[in-house]
């Protein structure tokens, strides 16, 4: 059947290629300027909201530095409790590099306190630190697009207190924390902390 001149059938058959067309654009232009479905979560304003099962996700290591081994005056004196999703490990196993998306949460914890001039104290299995409450969170993201100025990586600070945290961050200024891990850090990560697990075979 013509139509003022056009091929009704010819005329639908174009459209719904145009239109699968247009989804398929669609869904590749999506899924190239999207986070991966296990990365991280935006509001609309673009802050990071606190992932809620990172304390199931790969336990990289916990450093301490605690204030009896700082002139009482350490910049975290807990310790560093690092996890990241299971699929980014995965990843970096396998590549050496961390994936887009890849969520590095620091958990602060404190030491018991302990009576000892070092702040240290004796337990059952002897003489040291141990982990106490809760006191804080940190998280550091990899998006090339999205943190251009800072190596690719982004920093947010949930609260250096007891929980609860809170539930969203805006990135913090480059010289809060990417100053310090773009002069210290191998590419933006303290890997040399965490060898003994992302290198375990």
């Amino acid at each position: 059947m013509n139509i003022n001149g056009f091929n009704a059938p010819s005329m639908v058959a174009t459209a719904i290629v145009c239109g699968i067309g247009l989804v398929i654009g669609t869904v590749l232009t999506a899924g190239a300027q999207s986070d991966p479905a296990w990365g991280p979560k935006w509001t609309a304003n673009s802050e990071l909201i606190l992932p809620q099962d990172y304390h199931q996700w790969v336990f990289l290591g916990a450093p301490l530095t605690p204030n009896a081994l700082n002139d009482d005056a350490a910049n975290f004196p807990e310790y560093h409790n690092v996890y990241v999703q299971p699929q980014a490990f995965s990843a970096y196993r396998k590549s050496g590099k961390w994936p887009e998306g890849t969520i590095m949460l620091k958990e602060l914890q404190l030491t018991i306190p302990g009576p000892n001039p070092d702040g240290s104290r004796d337990e059952v299995s002897g003489r040291g630190y141990f982990p106490g409450k809760r006191n804080g969170i940190d998280i550091s993201v990899k998006d090339s697009q999205r943190f251009k100025d800072t190596e690719g990586w982004g920093f947010f600070n949930f609260g250096h207190h007891a929980p609860p945290y809170a539930k969203t961050a805006e990135a913090m200024p480059a010289d809060a924390c990417a100053g310090c891990h773009i002069a210290n850090a191998t590419e933006m990560v303290f890997s040399k902390f965490y060898d003994p697990i992302l290198k375990a075979k």
